[in-house]
């Protein structure tokens, strides 16, 4: 069995060290390419309102943030800026812009950042798009959350078109443009790699996935059958699956060992990405890049 490629969540790490200290994210990042991780990853909100924390808070501040169960003082920092930071100090570590809110900014504009961003880190970014949960989120911004999910597929549509030619002209329900040039374009001709997610397989995730997908990265690990199905519009799909930290209490870090005891059963399902969030686990902002050697040597043991 192969070694799985791991990624480094550097969202939510704000228990073990300061939201404005954003210098120790790019930092434990070249730890992470140093020890042999392939990713991190950076998740993404503009804004948060009220209902960021309608559900109640996680009873574990070491545990992901889920729609409705954060604190809205939760800091967000922008994740293609933190990417950028990231992509002038590593050289083989691919970049994950996770949770994209592609609807809350013009495919113009989000198109234009976004294949920089490729071709300053010479093809390693991967963008994973999304419509988000947040309706105070898209009230701030004036967007009209019912339509998010029409407003992503003409970015994707667009995205498409800028990547190959110019110049491009577009006629949707929520863009139209004639004749712009796009330049410089991204490092490859098809554009960022394109990862999809979710809570659940539904029929546009299916769509786009098959037109668009590169990877899959869901929110918990969907039914097999789901997956089979995802495997059969799409083979040779990158399947990425979360690690398991399981708290004894609300003020403690989880055990490593048991994070990570699923994944050759995870691996024999398809799966071939891996994320694990530093904070679960230590409290320690200096031992990261042990964390990071520690991982992989306890996941080539098992695999």
């Amino acid at each position: 069995m192969n070694v799985p490629r791991m990624q480094l969540v550097l969202s939510e790490n704000w228990t073990m060290t300061p939201a404005r200290d954003l210098p120790v994210l790019v930092r434990w990042a070249r730890e992470a390419e140093e020890a042999g991780f392939d990713s991190v990853m950076i998740s993404e909100h503009v804004v948060l309102g009220p209902d960021a924390g309608a559900r109640g808070r996680m009873a574990n501040p070491r545990e992901y943030a889920l729609p409705g169960n954060q604190d809205p003082f939760t800091p967000w920092p922008s994740p293609l800026t933190l990417l950028a930071a990231i992509s002038s100090v590593t050289s083989t570590l691919r970049l994950a812009a996770a949770a994209v809110l592609a609807p809350l900014r013009h495919p113009l504009l989000l198109a234009r950042e976004l294949g920089t961003l490729d071709l300053l880190a010479r093809g390693r970014l991967i963008v994973l798009p999304t419509v988000s949960w947040s309706r105070d989120e898209y009230a701030a911004l004036g967007v009209d959350f019912g339509r998010r999910g029409r407003m992503l597929d003409e970015h994707l549509e667009i995205w498409e078109l800028l990547w190959r030619e110019s110049p491009v002209s577009y006629h949707g329900e929520f863009y139209r443009f004639d004749e712009v040039y796009f330049e410089p374009k991204a490092y490859r001709p098809t554009g960022p790699v394109l990862w999809f997610g979710g809570a659940g397989l539904s029929e546009h995730l299916l769509r786009r996935v098959r037109r668009w997908g590169s990877g899959f990265n869901p929110l918990g690990y969907p039914p097999a059958a789901d997956i089979e199905a995802l495997l059969a519009v799409r083979p040779g799909l990158e399947l990425a699956g979360g690690t398991r930290a399981l708290f004894a209490d609300a003020g403690s870090c989880a055990p490593l060992g048991p994070a990570l005891e699923h994944i050759p059963q995870r691996m024999a399902e398809g799966y071939t990405t891996f994320c694990i969030k530093p904070s679960q686990f230590l409290d320690d902002p200096g031992r990261v890049g042990a964390f990071c050697h520690e991982v992989m040597r306890r996941v080539r043991a098992l695999v």
